[in-house]
């Protein structure tokens, strides 16, 4: 039997965003029934991009949120949290609780504005 690519963030990624997103939801705030969201989703079986698992692109949302993204595309986009091609995640800001807006960083870093991000 083959064994299955994974195609998913590794685990220091996870920490990383776990720890950017201060362990809540990057939307509503909620610090239980996590997950990790791709804001550019990678397709099925997975993306060849590199970046598409590096934390610009993920965010820690709660399981009720991240079916909301779904449910509700157009807000979404609007805020950040569902990034579309050939727009790439370094570059959108995204939404937090408390209505900030932030530019997300491969390293993990959230920066107020898309020039200090590069």
């Amino acid at each position: 039997m083959k064994a299955r690519r994974r195609t998913g963030p590794t685990d220091v990624v996870k920490a990383i965003v776990y720890d950017r997103d201060d362990g809540a939801c990057a939307r509503c705030g909620a610090r239980d029934d996590l997950t990790i969201h791709h804001r550019m989703n990678r397709g099925m079986g997975g993306a060849r991009e590199e970046w598409i698992n590096q934390a610009h692109n993920l965010l820690l949302v709660c399981r009720t949120c991240n079916g909301w993204f779904e449910d509700n595309p157009r807000e979404s986009y609007e805020n950040g949290w569902k990034v579309r091609r050939p727009q790439l995640p370094g570059e959108v800001e995204v939404r937090y609780p408390d209505g900030s807006l932030y530019v997300l960083t491969p390293d993990g870093v959230r920066c107020t504005t898309v020039e200090a991000a590069r």
